[in-house]
C-alpha cells in the first residue's frame, strides 16, 4: 500500500506561484513580495516563506538578502543547461521502459497520455499540454524505479515547463513535431529498439532546446 499526504498548504502556494511564473504572469526579475501573497491568498507569512524556499529550489526564483525573492531570469546559457541535463534523464526513463516493460498492458498509461496530447493540441490547450508531457516521464518512473532521478525530475519539471510553455506560446504549431517525436518514440519502445529510443530523445531534447532559444531570442 502507497500513501500519499496531501500538498501542504506551502506546496499549494508553490504551485500556484509556479503556475504564474510558468505562463508569465510573473516576469523574470520581478519580485514577489511575502506581504503581499500572504494578503492575497489570506495565509500565514511563514507559509509563504515556505514555498519561496521551494521555487528557490527549483530555479523558478532567487532569492537574495537585499532584494528577497525575484523570479529568476532566463538566459541561453540556463535553457542551454538545463535541457542538455533534462535529455539525459528522458534517455534514462526511456530505455528503463524499454527494458522492463512486458505486456502490451504495461504500455497503456503512455497511450492515453499520447491521446490527451492530441486532445489539447486541437484545443491548442498549451497548459494541458506542457503538463501532460511531463506525464509521460512520470508514467516511466515506476519502471526506472530510481528515487533520486524521480526527485532530479520532479524538482526541474517547473523550470523546463517554463521553457516549454515560452516556446509553445510564441509557436502552438510546434506542438506537432512534438506529437510526431512522441509518436517515434512509442514505436521505438514497443520495438525494444534503446538505440532508436536514445536516437529519438537526443532529437527530441535538441529540438525543444532550439525552440525555446528561439522564443528567448524573439522575446
Amino acid at each position: 500500500m502507497t500513501f500519499k499526504a496531501p500538498d501542504s498548504l506551502s506546496e499549494q502556494i508553490a504551485h500556484y506561484l509556479a503556475e504564474r511564473i510558468i505562463r508569465g504572469e510573473l516576469k523574470p526579475g520581478e519580485r514577489i513580495q511575502e506581504q503581499k501573497v500572504t494578503l492575497a491568498l489570506n495565509v500565514s507569512r511563514g507559509s509563504v516563506r515556505e514555498a519561496l524556499l521551494i521555487l528557490q529550489r527549483r530555479h523558478l526564483i532567487v532569492i537574495s538578502p537585499r532584494r528577497g525573492a525575484q523570479v529568476s531570469e532566463l538566459s541561453a546559457h540556463k535553457v542551454q543547461s538545463l535541457c542538455s541535463l533534462m535529455s539525459e534523464m528522458y534517455i534514462l526513463l526511456g530505455i528503463a521502459v524499454v527494458q522492463r516493460w512486458k505486456v502490451e498492458a504495461d504500455l497503456a498509461r503512455f497511450l492515453v497520455i499520447q491521446q490527451r496530447l492530441k486532445d489539447a493540441e486541437a484545443r491548442r490547450d498549451i497548459t494541458a499540454f506542457v503538463d501532460d508531457s511531463f506525464n509521460v516521464m512520470r508514467a516511466a518512473f515506476s519502471f526506472a524505479d530510481n528515487p533520486y532521478l524521480q526527485e532530479t525530475v520532479e524538482n526541474l519539471q517547473p523550470a523546463m515547463s517554463r521553457n516549454y510553455y515560452l516556446a509553445l506560446e510564441q509557436r502552438k504549431a510546434s506542438m506537432n513535431e512534438y506529437l510526431a517525436l512522441f509518436g517515434e518514440l512509442l514505436a521505438a519502445v514497443v520495438a525494444r529498439d534503446p538505440l532508436r529510443v536514445r536516437e529519438v530523445l537526443t532529437e527530441y531534447g535538441a529540438r525543444s532546446c532550439q525552440l525555446v532559444l528561439s522564443a528567448l531570442k524573439a522575446g
